[in-house]
């Protein structure tokens, strides 16, 4: 399935105030929530945040291809050692930067302007559920986020291709559904975290598809 038509203008006015809204939660943390685990396996509080910073440059092709040949061509490692590189900065310094930069319409390869909203989507979350705040995107910014994570782009990083085949997914606050096969149902921002690898969201998902999902997660 290619990447789903959406407005672009919707898709950058959700990255723009999610980033906004991550910046505001940010801004009153501790030192010892900073430095928190994230959902976001191997990075802290910290390095969520400065990886949610828009860089100063705008992608491109011959962007991607430089900084890959730098590391090898291996995509993993150039967005850790990067967000590691970034997020060694003050934290006053990191909210100061993605508040300037959150309005940035960031169009990269494969992936185009869904791959970074959806990231501001899921990021926000995996920086709001270990600190146990209930800072959330909401239904109508998560649903172009889910379209995009069922999508054929989203193999690049974001929802390895067996994950997903052979389960339905449904959504309780709004009316989205994709699959088809054992049921994996719950709200908006549960699905889209489950779909993106983050297994403590299966505990707010039910459905006869939910054993089956957590044995490919690795968590049950």
């Amino acid at each position: 399935m290619a990447a789903p038509a959406t407005d672009p203008e919707r898709v950058y006015a959700i990255a723009t105030a999610n980033r906004l809204l991550t910046a505001d939660l940010l801004e009153n943390l501790t030192p010892e929530q900073w430095r928190t685990p994230s959902l976001c396996e191997g990075w802290t509080v910290q390095e969520v945040a400065a990886h949610l910073v828009p860089p100063a440059e705008d992608y491109s092709l011959r962007w991607l291809a430089k900084a890959l040949l730098k590391y090898r061509f291996d995509l993993a490692r150039m967005v850790d050692e990067t967000t590691r590189e970034a997020a060694r900065q003050p934290t006053a310094e990191i909210v100061a930067v993605l508040r300037d930069r959150a309005d940035r319409r960031l169009d990269p390869p494969v992936t185009h302007a869904l791959g970074p909203m959806t990231d501001t989507c899921i990021h926000l979350r995996d920086i709001a559920r270990p600190l146990g705040l209930d800072v959330d995107p909401g239904p109508e910014s998560w649903r172009p986020a889910l379209d995009f994570l069922v999508s054929r782009p989203a193999v690049r990083g974001f929802v390895p291709r067996d994950r997903l085949p052979r389960l339905r997914f449904e959504t309780t606050d709004q009316a989205w559904a994709h699959g088809e096969g054992p049921l994996v149902r719950g709200p908006s921002e549960a699905v889209a975290l489950v779909m993106a690898g983050r297994s403590v969201a299966l505990a707010d998902v039910d459905g006869d598809g939910v054993a089956e999902l957590s044995h490919r997660l690795g968590a049950g």
